[in-house]
């Protein structure tokens, strides 16, 4: 059995001798986590019963109810009183579970799993892919910290340090969306659904070199959801989300949800382990101490101390004796020895820093600067080529979150208002050329679990002051804004990320608004200090799009009532529930899509929850593309094999897929043609294997229909 103590020894006891031959003792604290996991369990099981207590008079009320009433209203109460019960099962499992964190022996994993490796899957990558050289891109901001959890951490260069590079227990294979080993060789399912058993690796390290231990589990969660760091949601989902995690020997161990759930050992297998000898001084002041130290990672990439330029670059190095460099899915990715990540605030600049050969790579997406920008020499001469690629992944959350504890904002028919006030498809026909479309609902593009009938509401100036006179605003003033009869304007901000893009896209917003005769105040910040405002709920509108999961939508975390205020009824700060939303109904439908059974009963919490986003307006859809322009120089290449034509299909961006290298023999070639004058065949290519046909996107037909969205006229 392992023994926390001995794992966890951090603390050691220096001795000097001063002038005076006085001893001086200085005693280096230990990270806590001894007296942590008796405390979080005694946590956990009080909670429970807590909870048991309140859901059964729940029930009891609930039963009551039901006594005095008759069709609908039943039948309401007959639905609550079902997720009562489902609740009232799921706790007392986790109380018969025992303590939440333990330390067990390796006879008591069950004999009769049946263990699974993922290893039927194909290659991911080109076999011709060559180690070596550098990768370097651009970077707008500089982030705000490299800790990966904790204050400030959930910013966008968090994936490309941690998220995209640590592997995780079992992950999806982003071609076929089977499950394949991570850190994991194997993992089993018990009898039940509710416990994941997994093998770790006997050749998983981290990067310094140190094994990777199954204790690394408990301690990577101590560190997450103890009360030295701020990180709600993480504290949050263990404490509803896991019923316990078990440690059985070095390499083995088990996590348990309260009931069973699909995908299950995709969702269990994504937390982290974390090294106990690098969080060693791990405490209240955790924040601070580590916010610019970058912590040994289990993936192929690490970054050194020397390697972080404060306010200028941060640059990534490939670990050449990564312990997975050799293993399936895995050999024919990372292949770049550094990654260079060039703080380039201002885009113009970038391209240029690309176009003179400064920059390897660019996402030439925009039409800008694909129908303008790259019409350039470097292109017309082969050196810089342009691909069109296009993905699997679902679109991004893109939009305006508006924030309904705000005045206004908290009624329906002005948020509906505001919807049909912003002229998206103006903004898709001036800016983006008509390229890209308008996005139609929150969590769109899963193809199982996305209503595809759902449609955005269209700019209409009479549908707009429609909304608007039903919320009162029936008088106009001098300057074109409706306004009630008390005085009150009809206006609202926005806040969002200050870049030239979003400048003009929301100048066009703004124009387009006060035709429907409101005004919408811009509110352009720095992208860190936008990023806060949002995070702190200051904000009464903000664009933002978030990156989303590719295998079930996330709705918990963007609706349920527990991420938008605290027990005391003040808004919760640091979660990702921008809307400030709670309901009874979205936080059944959002558990339910959380902890779903079987597809369709996933399927079905989804699409509800889909039209209740809709219905109430709580979200305004921007726009979406399935397609990724990405320009680069020749030497960088990608792959074309049969298993990976350029990339695969299931990634966000093509960068991501870590499949693209450098050739150091095409990259000498390149730079003395420059020198000669030599040309190269234009390369401008289309990659559209994996588009989905348009068939595809249909709805299926089903003998149970969902509710149409309410009727508006809409002109």
């Amino acid at each position: 059995m392992l023994k926390t103590s001995s794992m966890l020894a951090f603390a050691a006891i220096l001795i000097a001798l001063t002038g005076c031959r006085r001893d001086e003792v200085e005693v280096v604290r230990s990270s806590g986590i001894d007296d942590f996991i008796p405390q979080y369990n005694r946590f956990i099981k009080n909670w429970l019963e807590e909870q048991l207590v309140e859901n059964v008079k729940a029930v009891r009320k609930a039963e009551q109810e039901m006594l005095s009433l008759e069709g609908e209203e039943r039948e309401v109460v007959e639905k609550r009183l079902l997720n009562l019960k489902r609740e009232e099962d799921k706790l007392k499992f986790r109380l018969d579970f025992g303590d939440f964190f333990r330390f067990g022996k390796p006879e008591e994993v069950p004999a009769d799993l049946v263990w699974e490796d993922g290893m039927d899957q194909e290659e991911i990558g080109d076999p011709r892919a060559k180690k070596g050289g550098s990768f370097r891109v651009d970077i707008r901001t500089f982030p705000p910290t490299l800790r990966p959890f904790g204050d400030n951490s959930n910013n966008g260069f968090r994936g490309t340090l941690y998220d995209d590079i640590d592997l995780p227990l079992v992950g999806l294979h982003p071609k076929s969306m089977e499950m394949i080993p991570g850190l994991a060789d194997q993992w089993a399912v018990s009898g039940d659904g509710r416990t994941v058993y997994f093998r770790i690796s006997q050749k998983a390290t981290y990067s310094d070199g140190v094994p990777v231990k199954a204790g690394d589990f408990i301690f990577g969660s101590y560190i997450r959801i103890s009360d030295d760091i701020v990180n709600p949601y993480a504290k949050q989902f263990y404490r509803e989300n896991i019923a316990g995690l078990v440690v059985y020997d070095e390499k083995t161990l088990s996590i348990s949800l309260p009931e069973p759930q699909i995908y299950a050992p995709v969702v269990l297998g994504g937390l982290s382990p974390s090294p106990p000898h690098f969080y060693s001084e791990y405490g209240p002041d955790f924040t601070e101490r580590y916010q610019w130290k970058f912590p040994p990672t289990t993936g192929a990439y690490k970054v050194k101390e020397e390697d972080i330029v404060k306010g200028v670059s941060v640059t990534q190095t490939r670990v050449k004796d990564w312990w997975a460099k050799d293993r399936k899915y895995y050999k024919y990715r990372f292949n770049p020895d550094r990654i260079v990540h060039t703080v380039v605030r201002d885009e113009s600049k970038a391209f240029e820093l690309f176009r003179a050969g400064e920059l390897d790579s660019f996402y030439i997406t925009r039409p800008d600067l694909w129908y303008e920008k790259s019409e350039i020499d470097p292109v017309f001469k082969g050196y810089i080529e342009r691909y069109t690629f296009y993905s699997k992944w679902p679109a991004l959350p893109r939009g305006l979150y508006v924030n309904v504890s705000k005045s206004l904002l908290n009624e329906r028919d002005i948020r509906i208002g505001i919807q049909h006030a912003m002229n998206w498809q103006k903004v898709i026909d001036v800016i983006y050329r008509g390229d890209f479309q308008r996005l139609d609902a929150f969590n769109q593009g899963y193809l199982l679990f996305s209503d595809p009938t759902i449609k955005a509401r269209p700019y209409s100036i009479t549908a707009a002051r429609a909304a608007f006179r039903r919320a009162g605003f029936t008088q106009t003033g001098r300057d074109g804004i409706l306004r009630r009869q008390d005085g009150t304007k009809l206006s609202v901000s926005v806040t969002y990320a200050a870049i030239p893009a979003y400048d003009k896209m929301f100048a066009i917003l703004r124009e387009e608004a006060i035709n429907c005769g409101f005004d919408l105040r811009l509110d352009p910040l720095e992208p860190t200090v936008s990023y806060r405002k949002m995070m702190q709920k200051q904000h009464e509108m903000t664009y933002s799009a978030w990156l989303v999961g590719a295998d079930t939508p996330n709705f918990y975390q963007f609706l349920h009532s527990s991420n938008a205020r605290d027990v005391r009824g003040n808004l919760k700060p640091q979660t990702n529930n921008l809307f400030a939303w709670g309901r009874d109904d979205t936080d059944a439908l959002s558990e339910k899509v959380r902890f779903a059974l079987t597809e369709e009963e996933l399927r079905q919490a989804a699409f509800k929850l889909q039209h209740i986003i809709h219905d109430e307006a709580i979200f305004v859809p921007a726009y979406t593309t399935d397609f990724l322009r990405v320009g680069s120089w020749r030497w960088l290449r990608w792959p074309d094999c049969e298993e990976t034509r350029f990339c695969p299909p299931v990634v966000y961006e093509p960068l991501e897929a870590y499949v693209h290298w450098i050739d150091e023999d095409m990259k000498k070639e390149t730079m003395e043609a420059k020198r000669s004058g030599k040309t190269f065949p234009e390369v401008n290519r289309i990659f559209d294997d994996y588009r989905y046909p348009e068939s595809d996107l249909a709805p299926e037909p089903t003998e149970d229909p969902l509710p149409t969205t309410e009727g508006e006229v809409v002109q």
